[in-house]
């Protein structure tokens, strides 16, 4: 499931990103995504290509580590991220929900730590 009016432009100093051709209110379902899980093995062989910065943890002992389809690789990292994201073990899926209302041409953006608003820092340097 994804909302029709999501898109995929270019942001400066941050590569590509997800935008909405329409508002969108508060606490919505954007997408849902099925991923591909994978094991502790593929993980480690993952983490030496470019493919390590659009990986998750996976499993609830984060044993194992999934490749999202649909968009949710493309979602930017941001502090105040005005979406949230929710893995779904059992049916290997992750969906993204709305926090606030956001405005038509407004990019939607998750925070990499997994909660909402948590401000631990990354492993990468975050463009301002």
């Amino acid at each position: 499931m994804l909302l029709p009016h999501l898109y995929i432009d270019t942001v400066s100093g941050k590569g590509r990103g997800v935008f909405t051709k329409k508002a969108i209110p508060g606490n919505t379902v954007v997408e849902i995504s099925p991923v591909i899980v994978m094991s502790k093995a593929d993980r480690q062989s993952l983490d030496k290509t470019l493919l390590h910065d659009y990986i998750f943890e996976w499993g609830t002992l984060k044993d194992k580590c999934c490749m999202a389809l649909g968009l949710v690789p493309m979602y930017n990292h941001s502090y105040k991220s005005n979406c949230e994201y929710f893995m779904d073990f059992d049916n290997d899926t992750i969906s993204v929900k709305t926090v606030k209302g956001i405005k038509k041409g407004t990019e939607l953006t998750i925070n990499y730590n997994g909660d909402w608003n948590d401000p631990a820092k990354l492993w990468f340097e975050v463009s301002k």
